[in-house]
């Protein structure tokens, strides 16, 4: 799971049995250091190679990675920080600057979706990517994977976007969507509030994988292991 402190997905992994580890060049806030490879990602792409985690074990990967699962940081390539990009907003070599890092963060994305492994699963926000490299495979909420409308952590929107290799697209509950007018209120300009408005700190979203989203990609793309 490159780039992936929280652990969630790699924790979803675990439970079912498989041999999961998270990636990430911070120190794992999910409470496994002995999963958790600290460091750049992109050497260990390719598979055929020898891993540290975090305990001090050494592990032979001997072929390709069977499955990776990214999340490339989505700061510079997210449409939230649109107007940072704008000539008619910010001053000229902010927005030189701003777009330099954008174009660090999008080859980064593309190492992803270059890896030579047979299946493959990218996440990212609507943003850059959707036109800079394509549409992607799915769109999904937190709400489509909760377990009721009483589920308050999970019964929200945050439009997540997955581009697939090799990977069949998630199944998703019926639940209805939620309404965030109901559950947030509104902003001053009368549109209603979106879980984004609320838990964004810093101008950064929190990007820890919702539950509900790291134990389906578990279920369905890798299944229990016997």
């Amino acid at each position: 799971m490159a780039c992936e402190e929280s652990q969630e997905v790699c924790k979803a992994f675990r439970a079912l049995g498989h041999e999961a580890y998270s990636c990430d060049l911070q120190e794992p806030s999910g409470g496994h250091p002995e999963w958790h490879i600290l460091g750049d990602c992109l050497p260990i792409l390719g598979g055929c190679c020898e891993v540290q985690t975090m305990d001090g074990i050494s592990h032979e990967i001997t072929g390709k990675w069977d499955l990776i699962i990214a999340h490339p940081p989505c700061t510079y390539l997210s449409n939230v920080a649109t107007r940072s990009f704008s000539l008619r907003c910010t001053a000229a070599e902010k927005v030189v600057k701003r777009w330099e890092d954008r174009a660090r963060a999008a080859v980064f994305f593309m190492y992803f979706a270059l890896a030579d492994c047979p299946r493959k699963a990218i996440e990212n926000p609507v943003g850059f990517m959707n036109t800079a490299f394509r549409k992607p495979d799915q769109i999904i909420h937190p709400y489509m994977f909760a377990d009721s409308e009483q589920d308050t952590e999970q019964y929200v929107t945050k439009a997540t976007c997955l581009w697939l290799t090799g990977l069949p697209k998630l199944k998703t509950n019926s639940l209805p969507k939620p309404d965030n007018a109901a559950i947030y209120g509104r902003m001053p300009s009368g549109k209603a509030r979106t879980w984004e408005d609320t838990y964004t700190r810093k101008g950064k979203v929190r990007s820890k994988t919702f539950p509900g989203i790291a134990r389906a990609m578990a279920e369905q793309w890798g299944g229990a292991i016997n």
